[in-house]
């Protein structure tokens, strides 16, 4: 595996991770704005960038917005809104071809930072707040989006078993924000949201392409125009265990499948050195088709029509995943808690650590043929406070022993069971 190492620098209060190199066509341009999860501003934040991608001072009409990317020979504009652990993140993210490929007169990685530079910092404002019209398409847009998660039944049961199990904490709620904030937000108080998430966000820049940090700099410090104070720091998830009774949540809507979910919760994060030791937990359990809930819970006794496991390092959250028939939830709860006792036994074959440590070796490997996948790779350092670097992780999971394994096994402790049945059995 290649050494990846990127340079670090700031230039107006925005930490740059700049990696040169001249392997890729293209510049690929990521910008991560964080604020801690809060329900008086998840919802706003979430808005901001439908309505930001709408239009600026100097493109104010949509179709200009998107002309202007065509004149940057077609360079790729995106954003997406997400969580990690109890943060809020919206991530832009740039794609432009390299100068050396085209004839332009300026450069276009110049170009990419006066656009993004100007969404960000410059948006289109009428009588001095956002326009109207976009606030309130864009509003619709998201209480469409949110009000969609209850027709797919399997993203449904994951969001409703995290909401339970972290009712009291700020991971319960949705990147996307709450229905029921949606009716107050006008483009007054939309605007001022805005102005507050600049000042207060984490942000950090990320550049991969045939540049260098120093150019990075003076464009970051030429295009975009901030009036910050301050660049805080992420501060790192240490998550605690405290035992107590699993809690059950059976809930009824028409539904022909059941889904069961479990939600796991450990002490072992993103910066804990046992780290690959968790990853290799989940993945004998139930992230790889060679897992013990697939070939179990789905092949041997064919009671799911899905099983799977999902470990979220930044939370200290193993999720458990299924689609069964409703009638068999006693017996499909009884095998995954089989399961998961199993590994805690140690019943762990060398034929399982061999496969589920080739599959985490070819996802790091083939990371590295993709720009945006090494940058979000390396902004769990920044949101970790760890430095892992892929090769060193790859290093540390070709070390793990099943003994390293049981161990990881033993901190999972199950906390909250979440059912969605049908209504007549409910």
């Amino acid at each position: 595996m290649n050494k990846t190492i990127f340079q670090r620098g700031s230039a107006g209060h925005i930490r740059i991770h700049v990696l040169p190199t001249t392997r890729f066509k293209t510049f690929a341009v990521s910008l991560y704005a964080g604020i801690p999860l809060d329900s008086k501003t998840v919802t706003t934040t979430a808005i901001t960038p439908f309505v930001l991608r709408r239009g600026t001072a100097s493109y104010p009409e949509t179709i200009q917005f998107r002309e202007q990317l065509e004149r940057l020979y077609g360079a790729g504009f995106g954003f997406d809104v997400y969580k990690r652990g109890n943060y809020q993140i919206v991530q832009f993210r740039m794609d432009t071809i390299n100068d050396s490929f085209v004839q332009s007169e300026e450069s276009l990685l110049s170009k990419s930072f006066a656009f993004l530079g100007e969404v960000v910092t410059k948006p289109v404002l009428d009588e001095g707040v956002f326009r109207s019209a976009y606030v309130a398409s864009e509003r619709e847009n998201v209480r469409q989006k949110l009000e969609s998660i209850i027709n797919d039944k399997i993203r449904y049961a994951a969001e409703r078993c995290l909401e339970e199990m972290f009712r009291n904490d700020p991971y319960r709620l949705h990147p996307l924000g709450q229905r029921s904030d949606l009716d107050g937000i006008t483009p007054e108080s939309l605007y001022e949201a805005y102005l507050n998430w600049l000042q207060q966000a984490r942000l950090d820049l990320y550049v991969v392409g045939d540049t260098s940090l120093e150019e990075v700099q003076e464009l970051v410090e030429k295009m975009f125009h901030l009036n910050r104070s301050a660049s805080p720091d992420y501060a790192p998830e240490h998550s605690e265990i405290k035992p107590g009774e699993v809690r059950t949540v059976k809930e009824a809507l028409d539904v022909n499948q059941g889904k069961l979910n479990l939600g796991l919760r450990t002490p072992i994060t993103y910066g804990d050195e046992r780290y690959a030791s968790a990853l290799l937990y989940s993945g004998i359990l139930g992230s790889y088709p060679h897992s013990k809930l697939f070939m179990n819970v789905r092949e041997k006794e064919s009671l799911a029509y899905y099983a799977a496991s999902r470990y979220d390092g930044h939370k200290g959250l193993m999720t458990i995943q299924s689609g069964i028939e409703i009638e068999n939830y006693d017996k499909a709860l009884r095998i995954i808690e089989e399961q998961l006792a199993s590994m805690r036994g140690g019943e762990i074959s060398e034929l399982e650590m061999s496969q589920t440590k080739a599959m985490i070796r070819n996802s790091l490997l083939e990371m590295q043929d993709s720009a945006f996948e090494m940058i979000a790779y390396d902004f769990n350092r920044v949101l970790s406070g760890k430095d892992r670097p892929a090769e060193e992780l790859l290093s540390q999971v070709e070390r793990v022993t099943v003994k390293d394994v049981i161990g990881a096994a033993e901190t999972f402790q199950l906390d909250t069971i979440y059912f969605l049945t049908g209504q007549k059995e409910g």
